[in-house]
């Protein structure tokens, strides 16, 4: 009997506690959704670590119902192939450069153009505000969270760079579309990616490099060069994606769409905020080691505008030509600079 009873009894307290949950096993909880968010930036980077503040923000706006497994320094997907990483699903998430796969979307490239970007949070705005006008298809295939962009890429050398007859046969490290800067101001790219920099700046293999400014303190390049030129007036910068695979973004709730949502729109000035930070950690760390900032007189600004305009003009020729209305989009890139060059000034 004592057997029978053992049986008996557990059932009717699940029953019970079907009916009446207070009394019973607590209720299960919403179902839990991982994802994977694949960054190129390593971890220590400032702007991997706006990412990660990102996601661990979702996760507590919802409540634990969103979990996001965060894999930096490019550990899931390589940068140039993190896109197509997360349209094929190989991460839910990404975060990396347009210009590493040149030619997959034309219209986002006008944003890196040497427009005369003044500092990140312009910059990252602007890249936000473009995109919601233009919506290009080709960036129909991901949901795109939100854009950041750097900085204005400035021209860092071993010795003073004031006029285009100084840069004139310099070698200068460049990847992209600052080797096009490069080759239309007069001196020689030389493309490396930048954990080769900082040596061969040592050795005398390249004179100088186009970067933001925050790469002479987080890659150390204040150690090897002297001078910075202000060369904003044609401040290109890099526009980055954060991007969520298609399919797995529709299978998400009405409110956790909408809490992703709301969080990315904040985070636009986070990453903004946050890059103009490192710009301001490198020209503090720069001058800390003696090494000077050289601004261009009035003529020169326009001297160098005037030289990188054939790579404007040929963007419009190459990219109107494709059917897309490059023309239009400088001219709203140009208004966009200004007005929130403006705003963060």
């Amino acid at each position: 009997m004592k057997k029978r009873w053992f049986t008996i009894i557990p059932a009717a307290i699940l029953a019970a506690g079907a009916l009446f949950p207070a009394f019973g096993a607590p209720e299960a909880s919403a179902e839990t959704t991982q994802l994977t968010y694949s960054i190129f930036f390593p971890a220590s980077h400032g702007q991997a670590k706006a990412g990660e503040d990102w996601a661990r923000e979702i996760e507590k706006r919802t409540n634990g119902r969103v979990k996001i497994n965060v894999l930096a320094g490019g550990t899931l997907t390589p940068a140039d192939q993190c896109f197509d990483g997360v349209v094929k699903g190989i991460s839910d998430i990404g975060m990396s450069v347009f210009a590493y796969t040149r030619g997959r979307f034309p219209l986002m490239e006008a944003l890196d153009l040497p427009l005369g970007y003044p500092n990140g949070r312009t910059a990252t705005r602007v890249a936000n505000e473009f995109f919601k006008k233009f919506n290009p298809k080709e960036l129909e295939g991901v949901k795109v969270l939100y854009i950041h962009a750097h900085g204005p890429g400035l021209l860092h050398t071993k010795a003073p760079v004031a006029t285009l007859e100084q840069l004139k046969g310099m070698k200068i490290r460049s990847t992209g579309l600052s080797a096009k800067i490069v080759t239309a101001l007069g001196a020689v790219p030389v493309a490396m990616p930048q954990g080769q920099t900082y040596e061969s700046l040592q050795k005398g293999v390249v004179e100088g490099t186009f970067a933001p400014i925050e790469t002479l303190k987080g890659w150390k390049q204040a150690e090897v060069v002297k001078s910075t030129t202000d060369s904003s007036g044609i401040g290109y910068t890099t526009a980055m994606f954060v991007v969520m695979n298609l399919q797995k973004w529709k299978t998400l709730p009405a409110d956790v769409q909408k809490i992703m949502e709301e969080a990315s729109g904040q985070w636009i000035d986070v990453h903004g905020k946050a890059w103009d930070d490192l710009d301001e950690e490198g020209r503090k760390y720069t001058l800390s080691l003696g090494n000077k900032f050289v601004s261009l007189s009035e003529a020169e600004n326009g001297r160098w505008k005037k030289a990188v305009r054939p790579i404007i003009d040929d963007y419009i020729k190459e990219v109107s030509a494709k059917g897309l209305p490059a023309q239009q989009a400088l001219k709203d890139l140009e208004g966009l600079i200004v007005q929130y060059g403006k705003q963060y000034k």
